[in-house]
């Protein structure tokens, strides 16, 4: 996907320094927290999308088989979250060496189409901001032109559109287009 670059990153846990104690640190509670909307590090709901790929690291005194197994879960609990047209779609990772003031912890790197949330809710400003000209004799003045803003507007709106194509296809339909042939 070579247009569809844009990642989410999540972490667990996800508490001040004071509170890491009382935090649970195993992997089924890491792991939901980890996929959790709260824990993004991006102003986006994952559960309004599809993931493409993921990249799951945990980092502490944890089994590999647990993560896998746990990951598996997620998959499975949350298959309308993961696309079915690619096959094993999360990575896993597992690094012995907890983080300082740490027992375990989490970081997740995910492709999810939940990321055109956000290029539509900027898309929108800007463009109510485009139809008034606000702003505009700035850029103009320092040798930009109009058509260059309304050609960055429809590739942002290609993009919306590629994201909600990824996020509707299924491993059913037919991944040949009408003009070519299977031999």
């Amino acid at each position: 996907f070579p247009r569809l670059h844009f990642f989410m990153i999540g972490y667990a846990p996800l508490a001040s320094a004071g509170n890491q104690e009382y935090m649970a640190t195993n992997v089924h509670e890491l792991t939901q927290q980890m996929f959790d909307a709260n824990n993004m590090m991006a102003a986006c709901d994952p559960r309004h999308g599809r993931y493409l790929t993921a990249a799951a690291y945990f980092r502490g005194k944890v089994s590999t088989k647990e993560v896998e197994d746990q990951m598996l879960n997620m998959q499975n609990k949350s298959s309308g979250q993961f696309v079915d047209w690619i096959p094993n779609n999360i990575k896993t990772s597992v690094c012995d060496i907890a983080p300082v003031g740490q027992k375990c912890s989490a970081a997740f790197i995910g492709n999810s189409t939940a990321i055109q949330e956000i290029f539509k809710r900027v898309g929108d400003q800007f463009t109510l901001m485009f139809r008034r000209k606000a702003f505009l004799h700035w850029y103009t003045g320092e040798g930009m032109d109009e058509m260059e803003f309304t050609e960055a507007e429809s590739n942002m709106n290609d993009l919306v559109s590629e994201y909600q194509q990824y996020q509707e296809a299924t491993a059913a339909e037919d991944a040949f287009g009408e003009d070519e042939e299977v031999y």
